[in-house]
């Protein structure tokens, strides 16, 4: 299937005709609604920050974006690395800081645990939900056999599936903690993915990765997985088949079987 493939009918049965193995999926704007929460977590972390940089460097306070810098600087990538991304598309340099650095410290670390702090905050209040098609998709994919995991660059991944009711969907988990513990290189590279593939016991060239992300997407591509779908809940079908995206989806019941 090319990257071209838009048609429905097209797409229905794909998974189940092409002979993979094992299912990759990204949780945020994939399987849960909630990438608006890391924005907004994003959003209200880094006004806060700028607004106090701003006036202490005597510039003009520009607020954070979160339809052009989200997906730009931020989304699929590990929160750190998001943090330098974002300020260095605003040329302000900060010390990297350490892991348990307070939330209220100027560092990469403590902007980036003062955004953790504000996602568990929403989440504790508003909760998580996993879109209906995904669902439908997860449960299909388990009926006929095949194996899954979830591959998010967030700490918060395992609390989310939990509260969407998923948890016990899959076979691994491979999140922000492991790429924090074990070193592992985040999204662009392929490297989570590929940790996935291998606590699933099953080759990259049989499994297929699901990402909303561009970064996500790239991922998927430099680990040259047998399939790589890309779910466009942004309005950036173009960009996310720029990225490596052999198909592209509204919603994962698409690939659903008729």
């Amino acid at each position: 299937m090319t990257s071209e493939a838009t048609d429905t009918d097209d797409l229905a049965g794909m998974i189940d005709r092409g002979g993979y193995t094992a299912v990759l999926f990204d949780l945020d704007g994939v399987l849960t609604e909630t990438a608006a929460v890391h924005a907004k977590a994003w959003r209200q972390m880094f006004d806060e920050f700028l607004r106090s940089w701003s006036a202490d460097h005597g510039e003009d306070f520009v607020p954070f974006d979160p339809e052009r810098d989200y997906p730009t600087y931020l989304d699929g990538k590990p929160r750190y690395d998001g943090v330098r991304s974002f300020l260095g598309s605003r040329s302000i340099t900060l010390p990297d800081g350490d892991p348990s650095d307070p939330p209220d410290a100027l560092t990469v670390s403590g902007l980036g645990n003062r955004k953790n702090e504000l996602v568990q905050d929403i989440l504790a209040t508003d909760g998580a939900s996993a879109f209906p098609g995904s669902v439908q998709l997860l449960h299909h994919i388990r009926r006929i056999g095949l194996k899954a995991a979830v591959v998010s660059s967030s700490k918060n991944c395992e609390a989310v599936i939990e509260a969407a009711g998923i948890a016990d969907q899959f076979d691994a988990r491979v999140d922000g903690i492991d790429v924090e513990e074990g070193g592992i290189p985040g999204k662009p590279a392929p490297d989570t993915f590929l940790e996935a593939a291998h606590r699933l016991g099953v080759t990259a060239a049989a499994s297929v990765v699901f990402e909303d992300a561009l970064a996500g997407v790239a991922a998927g591509r430099a680990g040259h997985f047998g399939l790589v779908v890309g779910v466009d809940r942004a309005d950036q079908a173009d960009a996310l088949r720029a990225h490596g995206a052999d198909v592209v989806v509204e919603d994962l019941a698409e690939l659903l079987p008729r």
